[in-house]
């Protein structure tokens, strides 16, 4: 009978380790995907940092543009006064329409 309980626990032990083992697989496997899912937020900051900057260099070439843009300050005063606008709102319709008094109006008309 010794060689029966014997082969009945080495089957009992062997079973133990196999739990073992699976349970120390899904912690393994566990860190592996924490791992991944840092490396795709990472990734995901850079191109949310790199989308925002863009979008800033781009604002900037906007505002360079807008302030190329020649104006009458005649026409800022009368859009302000006529409109009861700041002068900077008028200022600024009146750039983004390339210094045109009648197309800045009908915009702000809208």
């Amino acid at each position: 009978m010794e060689g029966g309980e014997e082969a009945a626990e080495n089957f009992v032990d062997s079973k133990d380790l196999q739990q073992q083992s699976k349970a120390l697989d899904k912690l393994t496997d566990h860190v592996e995907d924490r791992q991944l899912d840092s490396t795709r937020v990472q990734e995901a900051m850079a191109s949310i940092a790199a989308s925002a900057e863009a979008d800033l260099n781009a604002m900037r070439m906007r505002e360079k543009e807008l302030a190329a843009v020649k104006i009458n300050m005649a026409d800022v005063e009368i859009i302000a006064n006529e409109l009861e606008l700041d002068k900077k709102v008028a200022e600024r319709t009146l750039r983004e329409h390339k210094g045109d008094a009648v197309a800045a109006i009908r915009f702000l008309l809208r």
